[in-house]
C-alpha cells in the first residue's frame, strides 16, 4: 500500500532530480572550507535572502541554537513567542547550552508579536535582571497554523528592535511558503533581520539540513559554534547537492501545496465534527479540531486512518495538524478526506 502521509513535510523524499546531483556531487571536506557544493549552496542561500554569507547546518534546530547562542552571551535573554517553535519544540538548547534565557510573548493571530508588548518586556539595566538581546520571530508560525508575517511587518520589528540595540534573528524554516503565499521575493522578508535560519528538508524537499544565514562576521563567528554543537561536516557536499537542487527547482512549486492546503479544507469543513481553525489555511497546513460529538481518541483515529494507507498526527488532546507538500496530490486529498468522513462517522 502506497501510504499517503501528511504528517509533516518532513516526509518528503528527494527527487529524481536531487538523487542525480547527489550522485554526481563534487565534494571536499567542509571543516577545512573545501567542499565546492557546500559552498555553492551557501553562496546560493545568501543571495536569496539577501545576505552575504551561509552555513550549512545538519538542522533547522541546529540553526536557530548556533544563531541564538552566536548573538548572546551567558545571562542575556530572548524575546520570542510562547508557541515558537524554538521554545517549545528544540528542547530547551539555548538555556541547556548556552545559558541564555527566553521571555515568552502571547502571539497576534498571525505569528507575530504585538511591538507594545515585547517594548513592556525589555529589561531595564538592572543587576538582579538579565540582559534582554535578542527578539526571535518566527515565519511562517507553525503553531499558529502555518501563518506568515508581512515584509512591512519585519521592517517594522527590526527597526524598533534597532532602535533599542537589540538584535533579531527570524526562525524561517518555511519563509519561501511565506514569500510565495504574499507572491513576494523572499528577501523582502530576510534583509531586515539579522539572521535567518531556513530548512531544505521541509517542503523544499532536500532530505537533510538548513541553511543559517547573516552578516559574513556574524557567519564567521556561528561556524565556530557549530562546531561547538558538532555540527562540523566532512564530505557533505553530497546532501548539499539536494539543496541546490531544492532552491533552483522546488521554492515556486510551494503554491500548489497551498492551493491543496485550502482545497483539503474547504473538503474537511463539510464533515461533521471537524472544526477548523483557522477555517482556511495561510500556506500549507491545516488544523482541526474533534468536536465533543465524536467519541474516538486521537490516537484510534490515527490508527483506524493508518490502517488504510494515512498517516495523521495529533497537535494536541483533540487537535490535528494535516501538512501537504510535492508527494500528496489531488488523489490522495479526496481519499483523505473520504477516509476521514468513514472514521468519524
Amino acid at each position: 500500500m502506497e501510504l499517503i502521509d501528511l504528517r509533516s513535510d518532513t516526509v518528503t523524499k528527494p527527487t529524481p532530480a536531487m538523487r542525480e546531483a547527489m550522485a554526481k556531487a563534487e565534494v571536499g571536506d567542509d571543516v577545512y572550507g573545501d567542499d565546492p557544493t557546500i559552498n555553492r549552496l551557501q553562496e546560493m542561500a545568501a543571495a536569496k535572502l539577501g545576505k552575504e554569507a551561509g552555513l550549512y547546518v545538519p538542522s533547522g534546530t541546529m540553526g536557530n541554537l548556533a544563531a541564538i547562542l552566536t548573538h548572546c552571551n551567558r545571562g542575556d535573554e530572548v524575546i520570542m513567542g510562547k508557541h515558537a517553535h524554538t521554545f517549545l519544540h528544540e528542547g530547551g538548547g539555548i538555556s541547556t547550552l548556552g545559558g541564555v534565557s527566553s521571555c515568552q510573548l502571547e502571539e497576534q493571530k498571525d505569528g507575530s508579536l504585538a511591538l507594545e508588548e515585547v517594548e513592556a518586556a525589555i529589561r531595564e539595566d538592572d543587576i538582579h535582571e538579565p540582559v534582554t538581546r535578542l527578539i526571535e520571530i518566527e515565519n511562517t508560525h507553525n503553531a499558529r497554523g502555518g501563518v506568515f508575517q508581512t515584509p512591512e511587518y519585519v521592517q517594522k520589528l527590526t527597526d524598533f528592535a534597532h532602535e533599542r540595540g537589540l538584535i533579531v534573528h527570524m526562525d524561517g524554516a518555511r519563509v519561501f511558503n511565506s514569500a510565495v503565499a504574499q507572491g513576494i521575493d523572499a528577501r523582502r522578508l530576510t534583509e531586515p533581520v539579522d539572521s535567518v535560519t531556513f530548512c531544505l528538508s521541509k517542503g523544499l524537499g532536500a532530505p537533510v539540513g538548513s541553511v543559517l544565514c547573516g552578516s559574513r562576521e556574524f557567519i564567521k563567528k556561528a561556524t565556530r559554534m557549530r562546531k561547538h554543537l558538532g555540527g562540523g561536516m566532512r564530505q557533505a557536499g553530497i546532501i548539499a547537492a539536494a539543496g541546490i537542487v531544492a532552491l533552483e527547482s522546488m521554492v515556486d512549486r510551494l503554491a500548489e501545496d497551498h492551493q491543496r492546503a485550502k482545497v483539503l479544507a474547504q473538503r474537511l469543513s463539510s464533515i461533521p465534527g471537524i472544526k477548523l481553525n483557522p477555517s482556511v489555511p495561510a500556506t500549507n497546513m491545516i488544523f482541526f479540531d474533534l468536536a465533543d460529538t465524536i467519541q474516538l481518541t486521537t490516537a484510534q483515529i490515527e490508527q483506524k486512518l493508518a490502517e488504510q494507507g494515512i498517516l495523521i498526527m495529533s497537535s494536541g488532546p483533540r487537535r490535528f495538524r494535516l501538512v501537504t507538500h510535492y508527494m500528496i496530490d489531488d488523489q490522495a486529498l479526496e481519499k483523505t478526506v473520504s477516509a476521514l468522513r468513514e472514521t468519524l462517522q
